[in-house]
């Protein structure tokens, strides 16, 4: 009997997959428009943040409801539903956070980018890429052939 190690994550889609790499960029490139915003004062990163964050809450929609039809469909194994609402949860905070941060940032620059613009932007980009962890990474199963 063949043991491999299973290695494909929560199953996802590879076209799931690509659609999940923009949030964790997107959200990313914003976290980085605020850093350089605090660091210039220059209204034009501040826009780039808000552009990019919109950008990551309208790709990462699409992601959320990939997961959750195919979570309801059935389309998963049997023993990847927990961690695949795990992934629900964690791409819905990511989201939810996200909508927050964009009504923040669409405040004037100054008061946008501040201390909790800034807090939000760390926090979507931290559950994009925990999403994109979970979602992508191998937990160790073996699977006898």
């Amino acid at each position: 009997m063949a043991i491999r190690r299973d290695t494909t994550g929560v199953g996802l889609h590879p076209f799931h997959a690509v659609v999940l790499g923009f949030p964790i960029a997107l959200f990313s490139s914003a976290l980085v428009a605020d850093v350089a915003y605090l660091q210039t004062a220059e209204m034009q990163w501040s826009n780039f943040s808000a552009w990019l964050i919109s950008g990551a809450l309208l790709v990462g929609g699409l992601a959320l409801a990939w997961a959750v039809i195919s979570l309801t469909f059935g389309w998963r194994r049997e023993g990847d539903r927990k961690r695949c609402l795990l992934y629900i949860l964690i791409l819905a905070s990511m989201l939810a956070l996200g909508l927050i941060n964009i009504f923040k940032h669409s405040m004037d620059a100054w008061s946008s980018v501040e201390t909790f613009g800034l807090i939000l932007s760390s926090l979507c980009t931290l559950l994009a890429l925990l999403a994109g962890a979970i979602a992508l990474t191998n937990i160790g199963r073996e699977v006898a052939r």
